[in-house]
């Protein structure tokens, strides 16, 4: 089947034929940078609180929109344009396990797969080892004819193996040349390239540019005929895509002055011959340190202005954190390991809290800041103090603990101790174990970071004793119901200035303030504002009613929310007593048994976390 649907793809004709085509869909004719943006642009774009997103990234890097935004629209989309930026090499800065070489990969696997497509189609002169345009056979004086008639700028020459072809194979006849589709492949060097330094000394600059072929010399009888040359270096077979330039600061300066050349007039030299044209995107990934190092030699100065560098820093929002841990497990071996539910978002806020400053503002701390880049709501916050803590520094996420640290110790958990299941807790354990052993981590960053470590268990008792307290009211569903009907009731009462009928004796009684206050406070509404909340609700239930809609337990978040606060505080001895009695009785064994069955059925635990989990919160309760 797929070698049917790789027949039905390829395609082979004459240069006049290959017009025929560009006529129709002129956008095969496009540039390589041109090609890369349509391909990102093609998968599709989504708006997202004003700015852009872009799908083609999704799934793989996370909590990096607004790099990538800026990528795209900084460095794509004005290169594909032609603009002056073509003509730089795109340098990846960021930390180590930033999603530096996962973005490259993407953009590799995205082109082969783009090639494939009809808007991504390809076509070269056949037979020709750099996979050449097929309008460079269009001679200078005609191209400006060849825009008028089809509106597409020829740039660059033709290759010296293909100008011989012409003539000793077509007799000059460029209308004959013979061109194919062609496909992008890494593996199979068409398109996509990869150079990476070695030792200075051993290296030679053929790996980049080609070499000559000393069997083929006393066929061709010089090193100057092309035929004798071998077109195989990196920037030969990159030709109409893009070569990854692997650890680029590192390497000899001899390799580097290949890249002036090309990127700013678009070919590079290549033994005996005159200047060889080449068309593609290069992109290279470095850290911070050597970057800095990198300028600060004045011998680099002419590649300073040839670079644009883009930071990719680590991501800053707990939650896409967390994608990318489930990331990391699904793509190892240890995937069939139960991980108990907010495992990985403990293990998460750690990570975030390390890679955060501290706000220069007194009345914020970090926490909240991590809310708040999260997109959590804080009270007495909102996005304009959410922008301005993001201007607060320009290197934020460029330093702290890196993702395959903490999959490293998830892992060694797992591993060390034969799990079948992981908790929060045995994270943390473990992240702070292996601080100890981490070689690059100072005596006083240390510090800091057990201190995270503190503040992200804190976190975790609360969501633990939130997720008890929502199984526990779950099994109290009737009660909650009760609770907020006669809550409702007083509510009505209180607004509509109305007394309510005692149901026992039937006189008339103002609405019990002691009652609505005690739910309210749970969730922190002043005295102030009670009124204020009171006739929201009041108002919801009106809107409710006017759509022929019955206002229930799930109508209002945050009432739903005070209610289960209400009843949990009520129940808190029962909890108590339930979760830390070693010979419980009957009836509270039934009570366990439920709240086990309502978080393995409806919260995502196994029966061994979750018993852990009610455990751990009676030994919380019970402090």
């Amino acid at each position: 089947m797929q070698r049917h649907e790789e027949e039905k793809l390829k395609w082979e004709g004459t240069f006049a034929e290959y017009l025929e085509i560009i006529k129709e869909q002129p956008w095969v004719a496009q540039s390589a940078h041109s090609r890369v943006y349509n391909m990102i642009k093609d998968a599709g774009v989504e708006k997202v609180d004003g700015k852009n997103q872009y799908q083609f990234f999704s799934n793989q890097l996370f909590g990096l929109e607004e790099s990538l935004e800026k990528l795209v629209e900084e460095y794509f989309h004005p290169a594909a344009k032609r603009l002056d930026v073509r003509k730089r090499i795109l340098l990846l800065m960021g930390p180590v396990s930033g999603g530096k070489s996962t973005l490259v990969a993407m953009l590799k696997r995205g082109l082969e797969t783009y090639s494939r497509s009809d808007r991504g189609a390809i076509y070269a002169i056949k037979g020709c080892p750099m996979h050449e345009d097929p309008l460079h056979l269009i001679p200078h004086h005609l191209r400006q004819d060849f825009f008028d008639e089809y509106g597409i700028r020829v740039e660059g020459n033709l290759s010296p193996l293909n100008t011989m072809r012409l003539e000793k194979e077509y007799g000059g006849r460029i209308e004959d040349v013979i061109v194919e589709r062609i496909f992008f492949s890494e593996d199979k060097r068409v398109g996509i390239g990869t150079f990476s330094p070695s030792d200075p000394k051993s290296q030679d600059i053929a790996d980049l540019t080609g070499s000559i072929d000393f069997s083929t010399i006393a066929e061709y009888g010089s090193e100057s005929d092309p035929r004798a040359y071998r077109f195989d270096g990196e920037l030969n077979k990159a030709n109409r895509g893009m070569m990854e330039f692997q650890e680029m600061l590192k390497c000899d300066e001899k390799f580097l002055w290949h890249l002036l050349s090309l990127t700013q007039e678009g070919n590079f030299k290549a033994g005996r011959f005159a200047l060889i044209s080449a068309d593609e995107l290069i992109v290279a990934h470095t850290n911070e340190t050597e970057y800095r190092s990198f300028i600060s030699n004045k011998k680099n100065e002419a590649l300073h202005s040839r670079i644009i560098v883009m930071p990719v820093p680590y991501n800053l929002k707990v939650s896409q954190e967390e994608k990318i841990y489930e990331k990391m497990i699904r793509e190892s071996d240890v995937s069939n390991v139960h991980i108990a539910p907010h495992t990985l978002k403990v293990a998460a806020m750690f990570t975030i809290l390390t890679r955060l400053k501290e706000p220069k503002k007194g009345d914020i701390d970090l926490v909240k800041k991590m809310r708040l880049y999260d997109g959590q709501n804080v009270e007495g916050f909102n996005t304009a103090d959410l922008e301005e803590l993001k201007k607060e520094y320009n290197d934020e996420g460029m330093s702290g603990i890196d993702p395959r640290y903490v999959i490293n110790r998830i892992s060694s958990t797992i591993i060390r101790k034969e799990m079948t299941s992981i908790n929060a807790l045995d994270v943390l354990r473990s992240l702070k174990e292996g601080l100890d052993q981490h070689p690059s981590i100072s005596d006083e960053l240390k510090e800091r970071y057990l201190n995270f470590i503190s503040v992200a268990r804190k976190e975790y008792d609360d969501i633990a004793k939130k997720e008890v307290q929502k199984a526990f009211v779950y099994s109290y569903e009737e009660s909650a119901k009760t609770l907020m009907d006669n809550y409702l009731d007083n509510v009505e009462a209180y607004c509509n200035k109305i007394k309510l009928r005692d149901p026992l004796t039937g006189e008339e009684i103002n609405p019990d303030e002691k009652l609505m206050r005690s739910i309210e406070e749970q969730i922190g509404i002043s005295e102030n504002a009670k009124k204020a909340f009171r006739e929201e609700i009041l108002i919801r239930i009106s809107a409710y009613a006017r759509k022929g809609k019955r206002f229930d337990y799930n109508s209002h978040d945050r009432l739903r929310e005070a209610i289960q606060k209400k009843l949990f505080a009520d129940l808190k001895d029962v909890v108590k007593i339930t979760t830390s009695t070693k010979t419980p009785d009957e009836q509270q064994l039934k009570k366990v048994n439920e709240v086990v069955a309502r978080l393995i059925d409806e919260h995502g635990y196994n029966s061994t976390s979750a018993n852990e989990l009610l455990r751990y919160v009676g030994s919380l309760l019970n402090r």
